[in-house]
């Protein structure tokens, strides 16, 4: 069976584009169609400066949103990175096996490391090496896909580059994974400043829709949304970057495509109202979901102590294969010899 592992960074509060772009696809198809773990990949936020009591928080938040996105425990395995050992231990090794040239092509380091720079500062050592632990992450579980946004498909290159170098100098080990992207709104834009991705990392608010948003915060920030010059209707993503991400955002609520979508509107009014009524009917069960499991904390505990024992257990004999094809001691082998040694 295939196996999928994709993860989510507690950075920040989780929006319309984590749930459009990723969740939703996680929920109604990923967790059916194959042997799918998703992860809070919490040792990711502490690349950059955080308040820990946050990160606990957006942590908790994060994989209860999961769970309300329509994750079933049953079906597939929902955890927290830093519960399972084995991402920090094959991390290492794969540090071993990745070169720093290739580190700092990372277009997230390049981008970052340039802003802080123009600051008078500079970024974490664990920023440079941070897609190495998304490596590992997906390499300790032998993922044969993983669904990422188009931001991402760099880091899943360096997946694969670093499992097939390794597989070569030390023996098979990895399964060598793949990406795959969502078709539709595999990148939801900020309604603000619809060049840019809808991050969770974004504070800004006015061009985001967070996924707990009350109905009539949702309706207006999709009202105030920037649209382009001129007044007909149509679908280029490249020339009206602002009408093609309400088009796309209500293609993706809807089922619709954006190009007949925009062959149905004379005017950018009535596609924001409707645009506005459909982001809140497909945020309404989620957000009622969350306010369950929210009830019932112990619940999500549960899910997480349970979904990291079966993430160990996948998780441990790929990573104890790839301590022994790099050349480290088994610990069977040092509590063999100890007792002979201690004589």
């Amino acid at each position: 069976m295939t196996r999928v592992f994709s993860g989510i960074k507690p950075t920040g509060h989780l929006t319309l584009g984590n749930y459009l772009g990723a969740m939703r696809q996680w929920a109604t198809v990923d967790q059916y169609r194959a042997d799918a773990l998703f992860c809070i990949v919490d040792l990711h936020a502490l690349t950059v400066d955080h308040d820990p009591a946050r990160v606990r928080r957006l942590s908790r938040q994060a994989a209860t949103l999961l769970l309300a996105s329509g994750l079933d425990p049953e079906r597939c395995t929902v955890f927290v990175q830093s519960h399972v050992d084995e991402h920090a231990r094959l991390s290492y090794l794969l540090e071993c096996v990745a070169t720093d040239g290739e580190m700092r092509r990372m277009i997230q380091y390049k981008e970052k490391a340039a802003r802080e720079r123009r600051r008078g500062g500079s970024v974490r050592l664990s920023l440079l090496t941070y897609p190495v632990l998304m490596a590992a992450d997906i390499l300790a579980y032998g993922a044969d896909e993983v669904p990422v946004g188009n931001d991402q498909t760099q880091h899943v290159e360096l997946a694969r580059d670093l499992a097939v170098r390794f597989n070569q100098r030390y023996g098979h080990t990895f399964v060598v994974p793949r990406a795959t992207n969502p078709a539709v709104a595999a990148r939801v834009m900020n309604l603000q400043d619809p060049v840019s991705k809808m991050g969770k990392s974004d504070d800004t608010g006015p061009g985001i829709v967070y996924l707990l948003d009350e109905p009539d915060v949702v309706r207006k920030k999709v009202m105030r949304a920037v649209t382009d010059s001129g007044s007909e209707v149509v679908y280029d993503r490249e020339s009206r970057p602002g009408l093609a991400n309400l088009l796309e955002i209500l293609a993706a609520c809807t089922g619709g495509e954006p190009a007949e979508l925009a062959a149905s509107y004379d005017g950018y009014g009535a596609l924001k109202r409707d645009t506005a009524d459909a982001v809140i009917e497909v945020l309404r069960p989620l957000r009622k979901r969350h306010q369950e499991l929210c009830a019932d904390p112990g619940h999500l505990e549960a899910v997480l102590r349970e979904g990291a024992e079966r993430a160990r257990g996948m998780a441990r004999p790929t990573v104890d294969a790839a301590y022994r094809a790099i050349g480290l001691l088994p610990a069977s082998d040092v509590e063999a010899v100890t007792p002979a040694a201690a004589r």
